[in-house]
C-alpha cells in the first residue's frame, strides 16, 4: 500500500492503465510504419543487387543469375508481406498480430519452396556459394539500415 491509497478504496499499485493515443499520434505511428516498410525493402534490394553484382563480376553469368535467384527467393514473398501489410495500413483498421504471425510464416514457407524449387530446377547450373550469397544479402538488408543509423 502507498501514501495515497486507503485499504477499500481498490488501488492497487501494479495494475496497469491502458495507453490511450490521440489521432495524430496513431497517425504518426502508421506513417513511421509505412517508412519503415519502404526502407527496410530498399535496403533489401540494395544489398541484393550489390550480391548479383558482386558474383557476376566474380564468376561470371550463371554466378550472378545464381545470386538473382537466392535475392528473389525472399525479396519477393517479403516484398508481398509488405504489400499485404501496407494495404492493412491505409485500411480503417490495423493489421493486428495474428495477421503478422501468419504473413511472416507464409513469407518463410514461400522463401522456402522457392529456395527448393531453384535448387531442383538449377540442377549444376546453379552455383551455391552465389545462390547464398543472395540469399543472405536480401536476408540481411537491415544492416546497411543499422550501418546508416535509418532503423524504422
Amino acid at each position: 500500500m502507498d501514501a495515497y491509497s486507503t485499504p477499500g478504496d481498490g488501488y492497487k499499485p501494479d495494475t496497469p492503465q491502458p495507453l490511450v493515443l490521440t489521432d495524430q499520434e496513431l497517425a504518426t505511428i502508421a506513417r513511421r510504419a509505412r517508412v519503415g516498410l519502404f526502407r527496410a525493402l530498399g535496403a533489401q534490394a540494395f544489398t541484393g543487387v550489390l550480391a548479383i553484382l558482386v558474383s557476376w563480376g566474380i564468376a561470371g553469368f550463371d554466378a550472378g543469375a545464381s545470386a538473382f535467384a537466392g535475392a528473389a527467393a525472399y525479396f519477393v514473398p517479403n516484398a508481398l508481406f509488405a504489400l499485404r501489410l501496407l494495404m492493412g495500413y491505409m485500411g480503417p483498421q490495423r493489421p493486428g498480430s495474428l495477421v503478422f504471425f501468419w504473413g511472416e510464416a507464409l513469407k518463410l514457407l514461400a522463401a522456402a519452396g522457392v529456395v527448393v524449387l531453384v535448387a531442383w530446377c538449377a540442377g549444376d547450373r546453379l552455383v551455391w556459394p552465389a545462390f547464398l550469397l543472395g540469399l543472405l544479402g536480401v536476408m540481411k538488408g537491415y544492416v546497411v539500415l543499422l550501418a546508416m543509423r535509418r532503423m524504422p
